[in-house]
């Protein structure tokens, strides 16, 4: 397929510009193809082999990463010079049921959907790809491109570092995303310069006594005021041992104990999250938190077992990283099809990427102009604008050609 005679390319006055009918069409049918077939993390087989045959078919040479699933290609070779750009997409989706009951594309694997956009995320990649390498043909890509797609972005706590392990950032100085905001117009996309997401780790607690007769709470560890005391106080503490600005905050999902209204238990568990919008307080968090449990629970005499499980980071956009989404953006739909968007309490492991390489993630506006229906991430019926699709593709490839050419 030849973009020559449909696409602006470099050295001309106008970046790459729109795809060809025929490339936009094949990308929204890819997309549906992976929209069908739902895989979750770390079991992305079929995804995994419908990119890399595409990537293939365009002449790349893809690499399948060694944990199994997932991949990594370049476009162009990259010559130990300045690093290259990466393109990350995620490709796992989410273990609930697709429940849009009029589409001719829902998944058609049981309690399983791309719920939360990653086949639209995996699609953009391809198709920037794709783009790239036929400039990559015509030597009109200054500096060469990787293209990555990851596993397990919804395992906490993530893909992502099983990915760095592979090697996914060697020669790589930034790093691009985009995921699905069903709150932007299709058109648009959302950019927010510093913290975009919220750090979210996991919390599990279990509590332990004598027990003993409710009759007689002082000869034992009444165990149930203790947890009861452990579920209200330790989120006053640690609100009050952190920084109030960087929101800080544990909230209890379980609290579970007893089985009879006279007998005091000799067991309690509580489970929830730890959330925190600031990276600094992140990195703190698991002492406070550890720290406040056992001293409420050596107050009342109980006996504390803390699993506190890592979850991501905050994503904290780069400001030259964004000012590229920015600007490539811009040159392609004008200044007004960008908008500011706020940090999001939601988790996104492609910050564990930022703790290694600058980069930006910007929210690609995938509801439909006009419509009215509320739609949210990780829900049943969530379903994409798919000109989407040809938006995100445009704006990586005008990120990859404004920084190779910079």
């Amino acid at each position: 397929m030849s973009l020559e005679s449909e696409v602006d390319l470099p050295g001309e006055a106008e970046l790459p510009g729109a795809l060809p009918e025929a490339l936009r069409a094949e990308l929204v049918a890819f997309r549906r193809d992976l929209h069908m077939h739902p895989e979750l993390g770390n079991q992305e087989f079929r995804t995994t082999a419908a990119i890399k045959a595409r990537l293939e078919k365009a002449g790349l040479k893809p690499r399948v990463l060694a944990i199994g699933t997932g991949l990594v290609c370049d476009i162009g070779e990259w010559d130990g010079g300045r690093p290259m750009l990466a393109l990350r997409a995620d490709i796992d989706a989410l273990p609930i049921p697709d429940t849009k009951s009029e589409c001719s594309y829902r998944s058609t694997v049981p309690d399983r959907a791309h719920a939360c956009g990653h086949d639209v995320h995996t699609t953009v990649v391809l198709g920037a790809g794709l783009v790239l390498a036929e400039l990559h043909k015509q030597g009109k890509l200054p500096r060469p491109v990787r293209l990555l797609f990851q596993p397990a972005e919804e395992v906490l706590p993530g893909g992502a570092a099983d990915a760095i392990e592979c090697g996914v950032l060697d020669g790589v100085g930034r790093i691009v995303a985009v995921h699905c905001d069903p709150k932007v117009d299709a058109g648009r996309i959302g950019l927010r310069e510093g913290a975009i997401t919220s750090a979210c780790d996991r919390l599990e607690v279990a509590l332990d006594g004598p027990g003993g007769h409710t009759a007689r709470p002082h000869l034992t560890t009444d165990l149930v005021t203790a947890a009861a005391r452990v579920a209200i106080d330790v989120p006053a503490l640690v609100g009050r041992r952190a920084d109030t600005r960087s929101g800080l905050a544990v909230t209890w999902g379980r609290i579970e104990s007893g089985h009879a209204p006279n007998v005091i238990p000799q067991h309690a568990e509580l489970s929830g999250t730890v959330r925190c919008l600031d990276i600094a307080a992140w990195r703190q968090a698991p002492d406070l938190v550890v720290a406040a449990i056992d001293e409420v629970a050596n107050l009342h005499g109980a006996k504390s077992e803390i699993n506190y499980v890592r979850g991501v980071p905050p994503v904290v956009n780069d400001g030259d990283v964004t000012g590229l989404l920015r600007d490539a953006m811009t040159a392609r739909r004008g200044a007004q099809s960008v908008e500011g968007t706020e940090q999001s309490l939601g988790g996104e492991d492609f910050s564990w990427y930022l703790e290694h390489v600058p980069g930006a993630m910007a929210r690609l506006g995938v509801r439909t102009p006009g419509e009215r229906t509320v739609r949210d991430l990780h829900q049943g019926d969530f379903d994409a604008d798919e000109s989407a699709i040809t938006v995100g593709v445009e704006l990586f490839t005008a990120a990859a050609i404004i920084d190779a050419a910079g």
